[in-house]
């Protein structure tokens, strides 16, 4: 989808969002007439340093501006750039930085949420809409964080083994269904995507619920298990 007709769609009373080369910042009205902090990137766009610093910067403008008021992050991301030159500047550093500011504004009251509109990946998913209160992903969307290749290379898994595991465990597989199926993805929104921001946006916070929802829909069998007990057994 476009993300200017996805705006529309997400905020028929109105919008002022302007961009920055693939970077976009700005406000939404919400139910009531609410603004919302929007900000995301288009076209795949991988996350450079200069890019997760000018994302932290922007979360960190709207915490000192505009306390307490939502986040709406809409990122669109081939993962995290990689580049000798963001290498050498030590983007795994950029891109802590980006999450913890996330983590400031949570902390200080700011719901954060996540919409996934086109392609999540690596690294780049991982420090923006992943760290949300909520994700929530289009039907069209594609979500990965590393493909079966790359993780053969990684594990030393051979990839037949690890093709035979994709096909029964959404663990292994990528897609917003599988990720929704681990507890990822809170929802999926088709159809009047405000309806789905205002429900979003109204629905109690209980915490991190992934562990427990990727249980409930088979996803992760032993996630909220193995978390439940670490917890009681640290008592």
């Amino acid at each position: 989808m476009d993300v200017r007709t996805l705006f529309d769609r997400l905020f028929p009373q109105g919008h002022d969002i302007a961009f920055e080369g693939a970077f976009f910042s700005g406000t939404g009205r919400g139910p009531g007439d609410a603004p919302l902090a929007v900000l995301g990137t288009i076209d795949k766009t991988p996350i450079s340093a200069a890019l997760a610093h000018r994302m932290a910067t922007e979360v960190l403008r709207v915490v000192r501006e505009h306390p307490g008021r939502p986040f709406l992050l809409l990122v669109d991301t081939s993962g995290q750039a990689l580049s000798r030159r963001d290498e050498l500047l030590g983007i795994n550093g950029y891109m802590a930085h980006l999450a913890k500011c996330l983590e400031v504004a949570r902390r200080r009251g700011h719901r954060i949420l996540g919409l996934v509109y086109a392609e999540a990946v690596s690294g780049g998913f991982l420090a923006s809409s992943l760290l949300s209160d909520a994700c929530y992903a289009l039907p069209e969307a594609e979500i990965r964080v590393m493909n079966l290749p790359a993780m053969s290379r990684v594990t030393k898994i051979p990839l037949a083994r690890l093709e035979a595991l994709s096909a029964q465990s959404p663990v292994f597989a990528p897609g917003v269904e599988n990720y929704r199926r681990m507890g990822a993805i809170t929802e999926v929104w088709d159809g009047d995507l405000a309806h789905h921001l205002a429900q979003a946006l109204a629905a109690p916070l209980l915490g991190d619920p992934r562990a427990a929802l990727g249980e409930a829909r088979g996803g992760r069998q032993l996630a909220h298990l193995v978390a439940n007990r670490v917890r009681r057994d640290a008592i």
